[in-house]
C-alpha cells in the first residue's frame, strides 16, 4: 500500500553505528529447514525461488483472473516461481478513491472482487498455477478495512473509534477504517478469514500489507495457527526485526532499495551497499530473508520505479544484484519484463499492454541460474571481492559446497577496469550472459558503464 510509514526505516538506520564490518554471511542449517536466531522454518521451495507480483486489474485488457491465466505458460518459461497477487477481495464503495478504488480498502475478507471474476475463476487459476509448478500467495490487509466493510455493521467493536465515536480512519487513508487489534475476537476473526483462503483455494502463503503497523503479538499467534494447517511462505511489508521473530520468513529491505536509487543517481558510491548489507548481518536473525526489488506496485505508481529511478541501462546491474545478493529472494513486478516504462494508475483501469517482452530473456537467464545453482540460495555464503575502483565496481562470490558464482557490477556511468586479484577465482567458468566459458585470471579487462558479468564455476 502507499506508505506514509517511512519512519519504520528509522528503527533500522539508527542502529548503523553498531554494525560490525563483516564480509561473509555463512550457511544456515539445512537446505530444507534452515534455522537461526528466530527459529524460522522456511518452505524449501523459497530458498532458490523468486516472486512475481501480479496486478490483475492492469495485467490484461480484460483485467480478470481468466485473462491473466493465459499468461502462465509465458511466465513459467521466464522462470517465475511464486505468484503474489495484489488483494483479490472486493473494494469498498464508500469514500472510494477514483473510479475503481484501492485494492487495499477491502469490503469483505472472504469474497472475491467481482471486477476480477468469481470464486470459481480464482480456484481455477490457483489450480492451473499449481499444476504448472507455481506457488501462489495473496495480499492481505490486517491493519485496516475499507470504509464500508461488512464488519462495520456486524462487529463495530472491531474498530478503533475517533473522538466522535465513529470508526477511525487509518493514518491519512480516507477510504479506510482502523481495526482494533486489542480486541481478541477481531484477531480471531481475522485469522479465520485468512484460513478460509488456504482451505478453499489451497494458497501457499500471504504478503501482509503494512505488517509493521500490526502488533507482533497478533502476527505470532496468527502465523503459528496458520502454519499448523500447511507450511506457508509469509512475506511482511515491513522492515522491523520483530517481524521475523513473529514468524515472517521475509521482509522488505527499504534501506537497500533507497541506497540503490542513490547509487543510480551518482549520489553514493558502489561500496555504500556494504553499509546496508552489514546492517542486515548485524541486526537481523541469521535465518531472515529480505525481498530485494527494483520496483513494485507502490514504487511504480507513486515514485517512478524503475523507469525513472533506474532508467535505461542503469536498471540492469541493480536487477542483477537483487537476483544474486545474499540472504534474499528477488521480486519482479508486473510489466518489468516488457518493460512498461510509465506510472501504472492505481485507482483506474490502465492495462499494461505487453507483447514485446524485451527484458524477458534477461530475467529468464537470472531466474534459471538461481533455480539450478544452490550457490544463490537465500542461505548460501556471500563474500565481498575487490576487483578495482570500489566507488564504481561492486563484486562478490556466492558459494554452496562446490558451487560458486562470481558477480561483477559496474554501478557507474563510466567504463571501468577490472582486475581479479583473488587467485582462488582463477579458472575458466561460464560467462552466463555470453553463454561461453572464458578464463578468469590476473589479466585486466574493461567493463562498460552500468555493465554486469556473472561467472558460474
Amino acid at each position: 500500500m502507499k506508505r506514509c510509514l517511512y519512519w519504520l526505516l528509522g528503527i533500522i538506520i539508527i542502529t548503523t553505528s553498531a554494525c560490525q564490518n563483516t564480509t561473509t554471511t555463512g550457511e544456515q542449517g539445512t537446505a530444507a529447514h534452515p534455522t537461526g536466531d528466530s527459529g524460522l522454518k522456511h518452505p524449501e521451495w523459497i530458498l532458490q525461488g523468486n516472486i512475481y507480483e501480479v496486478n490483475v486489474r492492469q495485467y490484461t485488457t480484460e483485467g480478470t483472473f481468466k485473462a491473466f491465466q493465459a499468461n502462465l505458460d509465458r511466465l513459467k518459461e521466464m522462470g517465475v516461481q511464486t505468484l503474489w497477487f495484489m488483494p483479490i477481495n472486493p473494494i469498498s464503495i464508500k469514500d472510494r478513491k477514483g473510479t475503481l478504488g484501492s485494492y487495499y480498502a477491502v469490503s469483505n475478507y472472504t469474497q472475491v472482487n467481482p471486477e476480477f471474476g468469481d470464486m470459481n475463476d480464482w480456484k481455477a487459476l490457483v489450480k492451473a498455477a499449481h499444476d504448472k509448478g507455481f506457488k501462489v500467495i495473496i495480499d492481505w490487509v490486517a491493519n485496516h478495512t475499507g470504509a464500508d466493510h461488512v464488519w462495520l455493521t456486524s462487529h463495530p467493536d472491531f474498530y478503533v473509534k475517533d473522538s466522535s465515536g465513529n470508526a477511525k480512519i487509518a493514518f491519512d487513508w480516507s477510504d479506510t477504517r482502523q481495526l482494533d487489534h486489542s480486541n481478541t475476537a477481531m484477531g480471531d476473526s481475522m485469522i479465520e478469514a485468512m484460513r478460509y483462503w488456504i482451505t478453499e483455494s489451497d494458497i501457499d502463503g500471504f504478503r501482509c500489507d503494512v505488517a509493521g503497523t500490526v502488533p507482533t503479538t497478533f502476527w505470532k499467534r496468527c502465523i503459528g495457527s496458520l502454519q499448523k494447517q500447511k507450511p506457508l511462505f509469509m512475506l511482511a511489508e515491513g522492515d522491523t526485526v520483530a517481524l521475523h521473530h513473529a514468524g515472517f520468513n521475509a521482509t522488505y529491505p527499504w534501506n537497500m532499495f533507497q541506497m540503490m536509487k542513490k547509487i543510480a543517481k551518482g549520489e553514493r558510491p558502489a561500496f555504500a551497499i556494504d553499509s546496508i548489507r552489514m546492517q542486515t548481518d548485524s541486526i537481523y536473525p541469521a535465518d531472515a530473508i529480505r525481498m530485494y526489488f527494483t520496483s513494485n506496485h507502490d514504487e511504480n505508481s507513486w515514485n517512478g520505479a524503475d523507469y525513472e529511478t533506474m532508467p535505461g541501462a542503469v536498471h540492469a546491474p541493480f536487477a542483477v544484484y537483487t537476483q544474486t545478493a545474499g540472504r534474499s529472494v528477488p521480486l519482479i513486478y508486473s510489466g518489468q519484463e516488457e518493460p512498461v516504462l510509465r506510472k501504472v494508475e492505481f485507482f483506474e483501469r490502465d492495462p499494461l499492454r505487453m507483447g514485446k517482452f524485451k527484458r524477458a530473456q534477461f530475467y529468464k537467464t537470472l531466474l534459471s541460474l538461481r533455480a539450478r545453482n544452490p550457490a544463490l540460495a537465500a542461505n548460501s555464503k556471500f563474500s565481498k571481492v575487490v576487483v578495482g575502483n570500489e566507488r564504481a565496481l561492486y563484486a562478490f562470490v556466492r558459494e554452496h559446497g562446490t558451487n560458486r558464482v562470481l558477480v561483477i557490477l559496474n554501478l557507474s556511468a563510466s567504463e571501468q577496469t577490472i582486475t581479479v586479484k583473488d587467485k582462488g577465482l582463477y579458472a575458466t567458468p561460464m560467462n552466463l550472459f555470453l553463454g561461453n566459458k572464458e578464463p578468469v585470471s590476473d589479466k585486466p579487462f574493461n567493463i562498460e558503464p552500468w555493465g554486469y558479468i556473472i561467472y558460474e564455476y
